[in-house]
């Protein structure tokens, strides 16, 4: 897939992980999740870290330093709007079609462009909804979304699972939606999902 293809996908992504992050509030913080060891408030702090300062690191091809990948992101109390304006200039920094072009430095390998970016919007949408489950919200995202999310997810599934990103994928009915199988596919239940709008 191309930038003309991927970078909606990431616009669409980012604001809804905005949304989402706007409707945490403090007292759900200390809240356990569905992800092992993880209470929200370190559910959030990866999130943020990675899909908003890691996307834009990525973009300019530099290292996240040690001062963000150690600080407590929920600490202030304005860190939903700090993060969707680290989310918008993440996004501008990819704005630019020849940043979708060679390759990333990872520092123990290097991999195209095109698939980091994918993995981050992943990241975006799954731990979203990680995000929405565990503080009683919604996570909504388009069908072409849900199938790219998908794609991602099956495509680097065994590269997941070997770092324990992953856990064994969980098996869904014959109604499913696309962004259910997703989430299955991931090991997530999609079931853990609430009904309740906010």
């Amino acid at each position: 897939m191309t930038y003309d293809d991927l970078h909606p996908y990431m616009i669409e992504c980012a604001a809804e992980a905005a949304r989402v992050a706007r409707g945490v509030t403090a007292a759900r913080l200390d809240d356990r999740t569905h992800c092992p060891d993880w209470d929200v408030r370190a559910l959030v702090n990866h999130w943020v870290l990675y899909t908003s300062h890691g996307l834009e690191h990525r973009a300019r091809r530099e290292q996240l330093p040690e001062e963000l990948t150690e600080r407590d992101f929920t600490a202030d109390p304005d860190w939903a709007e700090a993060y969707a304006a680290q989310l918008d200039r993440a996004v501008a920094a990819w704005a630019d079609p020849a940043v979708w072009e060679g390759e990333i430095d990872l520092g123990m390998a290097t991999m195209p462009a095109t698939a980091i970016a994918s993995m981050i919007i992943k990241e975006m949408a799954v731990h979203g909804w990680d995000v929405a489950t565990a503080t009683g919200q919604r996570y909504r995202v388009s069908d072409g979304a849900s199938r790219f999310v998908l794609d991602v997810v099956e495509t680097h599934g065994d590269l997941y699972r070997k770092y324990d990103g992953f856990a064994d994928p969980v098996p869904t009915g014959p109604d499913a939606s696309v962004f259910d199988r997703a989430l299955a596919s991931s090991g997530r239940d999609p079931r853990q999902g609430v009904e309740v709008d906010h």
